[in-house]
């Protein structure tokens, strides 16, 4: 039985989950758009994240049908989310310093202060966008920090980011989409290229510079630094958003949370699983292999629906509600094997203090309007959520 579902209707943008429902009841594997075999159930995404016969290094004619031959076709080739080992191995191993969870604690207070000079506005009671003035600007400003972009500089950098976020996250774009991305690799390729050697001794521009001579070529640091930034913002945006809307609607656990703080770490990752920033992740096909008496072929494109998995009721007891204290959660949100989510402890971090915050600084917090879904075929979050609070 072929499967098809519209990532862009709206009741599919509204609940998704309905939908890998039945996906999950029609079979492991099933049949989807040509050459795409889809895969529905958490045992099946979570072995297929680490298996080595799949790959993320689609061949460049697949980066030109999307892209054309300009710029962000070559760019979105050498960056490391697109690359499979040795490549991705010497690409990351650039770059993990900076996200390991002992170089990600030192940046607590500063991402706490980021947080808090960020909700001051809605300390005074008035309306207050939770997309526009916290889970945008938060993660954008932390990376910024982090790869040393001035102040001064950060909005110069954030639209043509989301340009490149956009690209990345459209099955399809149109000739003026392809053009603004092509225009925005140009520009932030002339501007990273400005900025290395200019840093302070520790950012991570420069330890990447610093790390070009164990592999990286000035192009491959380039690439990827500004990757770091897309990549820095977009899904950290997505759970900021999408976990204060869940807990938003679902005051019970929202008040458990209030009077239990010690579950802040454990509430972050239901959070993820609930209602995953990245809904499925596709893997080239390198090697054939059979799922479930069906043999996938080299070549065919595997399509693992990361939100299902995290809704699969074979391994989380009542999926579709959410559980602050839930443990243990072998979520699936930060996907997994050689491109397991190199952010996740920012991520996590970041998560985390939005929620102190929240739970510490106002009392009450409200919706003041429907939030307003953001269609993306892979990236679930808002494009705006109306807010608010009374300080406590």
């Amino acid at each position: 039985m072929k499967v098809s579902f519209d990532s862009g209707d709206p009741e599919f943008v509204a609940d998704p989950y309905q939908t890998y429902a039945r996906l999950r009841a029609a079979g492991r594997v099933l049949p989807g758009g040509p050459g795409q075999w889809i895969f529905t159930r958490y045992d099946d995404v979570q072995r297929l994240l680490r298996d080595g016969r799949l790959g993320s290094e689609f061949p460049a004619a697949a980066h030109r049908v999307k892209l054309g031959d300009g710029p962000a076709g070559d760019f979105f080739g050498r960056i490391l989310i697109d690359r499979d080992p040795p490549d991705h191995t010497r690409l990351r191993q650039g770059m993990r310093h900076a996200f390991s969870p002992g170089s990600v604690a030192g940046l607590r207070a500063q991402v706490a202060a980021t947080v808090d000079e960020l909700l001051a506005p809605l300390l005074d009671d008035s309306g207050f966008d939770l997309v526009a003035g916290l889970a945008t600007p938060l993660p954008v400003l932390v990376i910024c920090s982090l790869l040393g972009v001035p102040a001064e500089d950060v909005e110069l950098v954030r639209p043509r980011m989301v340009d490149l976020a956009t690209a990345f996250g459209e099955l399809t774009l149109t000739d003026e989409q392809r053009r603004a991305t092509d225009r925005a690799v140009v520009w932030l390729r002339e501007y990273v290229g400005a900025r290395l050697g200019q840093g302070t001794a520790g950012d991570l521009l420069s330890r990447m510079l610093a790390a070009e001579a164990d592999g990286f070529s000035r192009q491959d640091t380039v690439d990827n630094a500004i990757f770091l930034f897309f990549a820095g913002f977009e899904t950290t945006t997505s759970l900021i958003a999408n976990g204060t809307v869940a807990l938003l609607t679902q005051p019970d656990q929202f008040e458990r949370l209030r009077r239990d703080p010690s579950l802040i770490p454990t509430a972050v990752e239901e959070l993820l699983r609930f209602d995953s920033p990245v809904q499925m992740s596709m893997r080239l096909v390198r090697e054939p292999f059979v799922a479930d008496g069906t043999k996938i072929r080299p070549g065919r494109v595997a399509v693992l629906l990361l939100g299902s998995a995290n809704r699969d009721e074979q391994v989380f007891p009542d999926p579709d509600q959410l559980d602050v204290g839930r443990h243990p959660n072998p979520h699936v949100a930060f996907g997994g094997g050689h491109h397991y989510c190199l952010g996740a402890p920012l991520a996590r971090l970041e998560a985390s203090l939005v929620l102190d915050r929240l739970i510490h600084r106002f009392s009450r917090i409200e919706l003041t309007g429907p939030p307003i879904r953001r269609p993306h075929p892979s990236i679930r979050s808002f494009r705006s959520v109306p807010l608010t609070a009374k300080p406590a």
